[in-house]
């Protein structure tokens, strides 16, 4: 039996005739209340005539009235932890005779907690050196540069040329224009064939070349094209700097001087750097809680999970400005890839959530609260407005889940046996050996 199968259940069932009598009865007296019969007054119709004119749907009411209520009251008593929809296999309901039929159904696994506390993971407390922080000034600074024009010269290496462009070849539908477009003369940043043809130009020049595109470039009119262009030198301008002083520091926030926006920069990098590295290192323990809880997955939590995952493809894909009906994609090849990685996102899901119940982890109010300004201030939408859409559309519980599920992950790196990265290399590659 594979794990899978673990999960679904068989039960059988056999409701009496008098039961079953009880609840045809009642379904026609509410027929009888509502249908409209030649010859009868509202509501007076015959028990019998009711019966014999609409004996499919009496039936079929009465299925769906007493099954789900039978099976609900077995897995109840029986402490059954139903998921996914159950479907009934077989049907035996003749008149006057007990109903009798065969339901199949999944239910949640029994989990069985090993050690989560103290577990192993490799992390470095990450830093931040003065250089460092001086680069990101100097990407600040280069951020408040100012081009200004200068007098009219052939260009030069180094100059920032203006330039007005049009493609005439090389691109299919509307040409590609650009009116004003600076170019750094010699920088690594422009194509080669800018830098080679621009060299020497005069201002109100004009010339025409080709230029070749890479396959990987960013813009997808352009990736792989050879592209001519017809090109007027508008003017150069120079690149000035501001300095990197106490009024920088005033423009670029609310600083009193540089010593305090220095610190500031510190301070938001190292946060970036503790995040990142604090997220992979709960990827990392999440992993390992996995890898040493082996226990089964009802197949509705891993299609559901599937279906999720594609969704969220499609969605990335939406956002690119790509229509996925457009794409030739197999889907069936794509949902039998993502089965593996659904089912450890199901089984990662289902070891947080028992983790936070032993610990008695929830989600508070005031955390809910803060995460719906912080998104509402986001999305430009007002905290009350946005709240009642997530309650709308069912998103406020999911918030909350994320929520408890992020303090599980915390909770976890917290008390976990952090060790340097090349350590947990070496004691890797002894368990190998």
């Amino acid at each position: 039996m594979s794990a899978e199968q673990e999960c679904k259940r068989t039960l059988e069932f056999t409701v009496s005739a008098e039961e079953v009598e009880t609840e045809t009865a009642r379904v026609v007296g509410e027929l009888q209340k509502k249908v409209r019969l030649p010859g009868f007054r509202p509501g007076k119709a015959p028990a019998s005539i009711i019966r014999s004119r609409f004996a499919s749907d009496i039936r079929q009411e009465v299925i769906d009235a007493i099954v789900p209520r039978v099976f609900h009251q077995r897995t109840e008593r029986d402490n059954l932890r139903v998921v996914g929809s159950p479907g009934v296999t077989e049907m035996r309901f003749e008149k006057g005779e007990p109903m009798q039929f065969t339901v199949e159904f999944e239910v949640a696994p029994e989990i069985e907690l090993g050690e989560y506390r103290g577990l192993t993971v490799p992390y470095d407390e990450p830093t931040v050196s003065a250089e460092e922080v001086e680069e990101r000034l100097e990407q600040l600074r280069e951020a408040k540069a100012e081009y200004v024009n200068v007098d009219p010269r052939p260009v030069a290496d180094g100059d920032h040329a203006v330039v007005s462009l049009r493609s005439v070849e090389g691109v299919e539908g509307d040409p590609i224009t650009n009116d004003e477009m600076i170019l750094h003369i010699g920088s690594a940043d422009t194509m080669v064939e800018f830098n080679e043809n621009l060299l020497g130009m005069a201002p109100e020049e004009e010339k025409e070349f080709e230029v070749s595109y890479p396959e990987n470039y960013g813009a997808e009119r352009l990736a792989g094209k050879r592209v001519k262009f017809h090109v007027t030198l508008k003017g150069l301008r120079k690149k000035e700097l501001p300095e990197l002083n106490d009024e920088f520091a005033g423009e670029v926030g609310d600083f009193r001087d540089m010593e305090e926006l220095r610190e500031e920069v510190r301070k938001s990098m190292l946060a970036d750097r503790e995040q990142a590295a604090q997220t992979e290192a709960k990827n990392k323990l999440v992993d390992v809680l996995v890898e040493a809880h082996q226990f089964p997955v009802p197949e509705a939590f891993i299609e559901r999970q599937i279906e999720v995952n594609l969704e969220s493809r499609i969605r990335e894909l939406a956002m690119q400005g790509v229509d996925p009906r457009s794409l030739k994609i197999d889907w069936q090849k794509v949902k039998e890839s993502q089965r593996e990685p659904a089912m450890r996102d199901v089984k990662a899901s289902l070891l947080l959530d028992r983790i936070g119940d032993r610990e008695a982890i929830e989600t508070l109010t005031d955390e809910v609260d803060r995460e719906i300004h912080r998104m509402a201030k986001q999305l430009r939408e007002t905290p009350a407005a946005l709240r009642m859409r997530l309650e709308k559309d069912g998103s406020l519980r999911r918030l909350a889940n994320r929520i408890r599920t992020e303090k599980v992950l915390s909770f976890l790196f917290e008390n976990a046996r952090k060790v340097a990265p090349e350590l947990a290399e070496e004691k890797a590659e002894e368990a190998a050996e």
